[in-house]
């Protein structure tokens, strides 16, 4: 029996939502919105992050086939996105629900004061029932603010929310050791502890020229909603009621678990959004107290400073030689905590980093520079 009374997000991508010649299909937006209020009825709180908005914008535009132009798909996708929405809106209420759209870039997730706003709005969408419809605003987004595609910002949203499950939606149903639509040898892999260099390594291209999420996008979507305690499981969307037996995992997929732990909503902003605004090098017995005992960093265990940083800053932490340790607030400035670094003296109270400010390299997925097609959907 399927565990009820869960928190979902669920990746809808483009070919969910297109006709066989790449065309916006109302028919499926229904379909998958059935489904979703079949959740809902049960006692579910679900999160759509839809791709579709091109797709539903190029042909009322004229074009004849999906833009390559960085323009033209921004043009595309303000058409497209009210249609989307549109037809969101009217199917979720034929059942009685209400849709929330939600337009996102990177910059809500990496400004805190953002980050915290979105969170509380998915919060409290989630507290009275309504289900909020999220996707990238295409039509704004500069290159360097780009989620880069869906499968990113569905794991992030996943991790901010603390959901019971993501469920990526695609072509295949699930991840193989080597791509099965070339390699008739490739296994199917049912379950995925961790996501190592590997499994990473099996990750492949974009599904299909009206995407620009592939296997490699899932992965690192898994590995950031995993890291934050999410479980995700990949299927296919081919299947009839593929969102509900996905949800159910009753149909064929792979599932990857949650790590151990869960990092706080604060934390993850830490984790996977932000960078840090200085670094500080600590000896070795600051890196074993602070990575091995789970022990704040004392300005005595600080050896080096770079950067220009505020008090409850970021900042990235490095062993002496030089390896990444992880990232948390700073407890000063850079000035104070310049004159207090290498004292054993500076009293009981000073501490550099606090350990409830802290996360370990080992949790840490920074999502940015990734090579997602512009105009993703």
């Amino acid at each position: 029996m399927p565990q009820k009374h869960r928190t979902i997000v669920i990746k809808i991508g483009t070919s969910s939502l297109t006709k066989a010649d790449g065309s916006f299909s109302e028919e499926k937006v229904r379909e998958l919105v059935r489904q979703t209020a079949a959740l809902k009825d049960r006692g579910d709180r679900v999160v759509l992050v839809s791709s579709g908005a091109i797709a539903a914008g190029f042909r009322l535009l004229g074009h004849t086939q999906r833009p390559t132009a960085v323009a033209a798909k921004q043009a595309a996708a303000a058409v497209g996105q009210g249609r989307l929405i549109e037809e969101y809106t009217a199917a979720f209420a034929s059942h009685g629900y209400v849709a929330a759209q939600l337009l996102l870039t990177r910059g809500d997730f990496t400004d805190k004061r953002r980050y915290d706003n979105v969170f509380r709005a998915l919060t409290e969408l989630l507290d009275f029932g309504a289900v909020p419809v999220i996707n990238e605003n295409d039509t704004t987004s500069i290159e360097e603010l780009r989620f880069g595609d869906n499968d990113t910002l569905s794991a992030q949203v996943a991790a901010m929310i603390h959901a019971d499950l993501l469920l990526l939606l695609t072509d295949v149903d699930g991840l193989y050791t080597a791509d099965p639509r070339k390699d008739p040898a490739a296994e199917h892999i049912d379950l995925v502890e961790a996501v190592t260099e590997r499994i990473e390594a099996l990750g492949g291209g974009a599904a299909s020229a009206l995407s620009s999420g592939g296997m490699k996008s899932k992965l690192t979507a898994a590995a950031l909603a995993t890291a934050a305690g999410v479980p995700v499981y990949i299927s296919s969307s081919k299947e009839e009621n593929a969102l509900l037996r996905g949800v159910d995992r009753e149909s064929r997929g792979t599932l990857f678990a949650a790590s151990q732990g869960h990092l706080k909503t604060r934390l993850q902003w830490v984790a996977f959004y932000t960078e840090g605004k200085g670094r500080l090098y600590i000896d070795s017995g600051a890196a074993a107290a602070l990575t091995g005992e789970g022990r704040s960093l004392l300005p005595s265990g600080v050896v080096a400073i770079e950067g220009d940083f505020a008090k409850g800053d970021v900042v990235d932490v490095y062993s002496s030689e030089g390896k990444f340790l992880g990232r948390g607030l700073s407890g000063y400035d850079k000035a104070a905590l310049a004159a207090l670094k290498g004292r054993h003296g500076a009293g009981r109270q000073a501490v550099a980093l606090h350990r409830n400010d802290w996360v370990d390299a080992g949790k840490i997925h920074l999502i940015r520079d990734e090579e997602g097609e512009e105009g993703h959907e």
